[in-house]
């Protein structure tokens, strides 16, 4: 791998995802589970600074001493940080002191870059690149939140859609029952979370080549499936109520047709296309009324190279639990998984934003049950 060419085109796409934008979009934040580009650029920034700069320059001087109270997301670690909800908040730094930071980082960083690199700083800076891909992601994912908000149904992009469909015939595919090996082996990159290899009997089951449609869903909510009790969960149930959840997030009933509001802005739904946006509960609920259910993440592995994906994160009816063997790393960087495996579901596949490259059969997303503003989908499995 070309270690400083990967660094600077990786560290550029964040600065090119924000070229629509406009300066005022950048500082909202509309909800708690969302965070402003701006923030983010600024984050991903502080992540090389905190986590590389200032622990392998000797003579390294943090750009501005308060960003690593500004810019920390959660490491508990590295002391005390703005509290989330309230990123949104903060007019200053502005946006071109942000970008000025980024630059500051880079020259930095491609200066280390020239030095020789031992086997623990190549692996610091690969986890950075990752980590900027994750949040490269959340852009999508936050900025669509935020633009969806907005009356006017702002563009982000005519060119992203994102919206797509699956061509190949239905079916389902059949899957012996037996011992199979789950987890990543071998080179390149991987999250501590996929470690380590192991063994997992399964049943025989079989799991649908296609995910579920819009129009799928839309008959599932024309047989009172958002009102039929017996599909949901007693939790999902409440939220259901506590919230008046009646469709998939970002969709819109005007004049009796059905909308979605997409990166390209408001559009009719095309019966066709992939399902996103939904939560597990929805998932769950969807998939009881189909007679069928999700299947395991163990399941969707051993099953990933007989179908395609990277369409939709795809919820499994796993929990996110530790595997066999796993071990939290000292310091920061062991808070970036182990810290939250509680309450979650895995969530397998990748997304149609997730940078290319970046995930892999392996990869384990996770998300509390009640969250849809990732681009979400369903498989099927019996």
């Amino acid at each position: 791998m070309n270690l400083p060419a990967n660094y600077q085109k990786t560290r550029q796409a964040s600065v090119d995802m924000c070229a629509p934008l406009q300066i005022e979009d950048y500082i909202p934040q509309p909800a708690l589970f969302t965070s402003p580009p701006k923030w983010n650029l600024g984050h991903t920034s502080w992540f090389f600074e905190e986590m590389i700069l200032k622990k392998f320059i000797k003579n390294y001087k943090e750009f501005h001493p308060k960003y690593g109270y500004i810019f920390n997301s959660y490491y508990n670690t590295l002391g005390e940080r703005v509290v989330r909800q309230n990123r949104g908040e903060l007019s200053r730094p502005t946006v071109k002191e942000v970008y000025q930071y980024r630059s500051y980082v880079d020259d930095w960083m491609i200066g280390l870059l020239k030095t020789p690199i031992d086997d623990k700083l190549y692996k610091l800076i690969i986890l950075g690149l990752n980590h900027e891909q994750q949040h490269q992601e959340l852009f999508f994912t936050d900025i669509k939140y935020a633009f969806s908000k907005i009356p006017l149904y702002p563009v982000y992009s005519d060119l992203t859609y994102c919206e797509n469909s699956e061509a190949h015939k239905e079916e389902f595919i059949e899957q012996d029952e037996g011992i199979y090996e789950v987890g990543f082996e071998g080179e390149g990159f991987c999250f501590d979370n996929e470690l380590s290899r192991h063994k997992v009997y399964l049943q025989p089951y079989s799991i649908r080549n296609r995910l579920v449609t819009n129009g799928e869903f839309l008959e599932f909510m024309s047989d009172g499936g958002y009102q039929r009790f017996e599909f949901w969960h007693d939790e999902a149930l409440f939220w259901l109520s506590e919230n008046n959840i009646q469709q998939p997030m970002y969709w819109k009933n005007i004049n009796d047709v059905w909308y979605q509001f997409t990166l390209a802005g408001l559009r009719k739904i095309n019966p066709d296309h992939i399902l996103t946006h939904i939560t597990y509960y929805e998932a769950f609920a969807f998939a009881s009324w189909k007679g069928l259910r999700l299947p395991t993440e163990f399941e969707w592995e051993a099953a990933a190279g007989k179908f395609s994906w990277g369409l939709r994160w795809e919820w499994t009816e796993s929990a996110y639990l530790p595997y066999p063997g796993y071990k939290k790393d000292a310091g920061a960087v062991g808070e970036y998984n182990g810290k939250f495996m509680v309450n979650q579901k895995v969530l397998r596949g990748g997304s149609v934003v997730s940078p290319e490259g970046h995930t892999r059969k392996t990869y384990r997303n996770f998300f509390h049950p009640n969250m849809s503003w990732q681009f979400n989908g369903i498989r099927l499995a019996k």
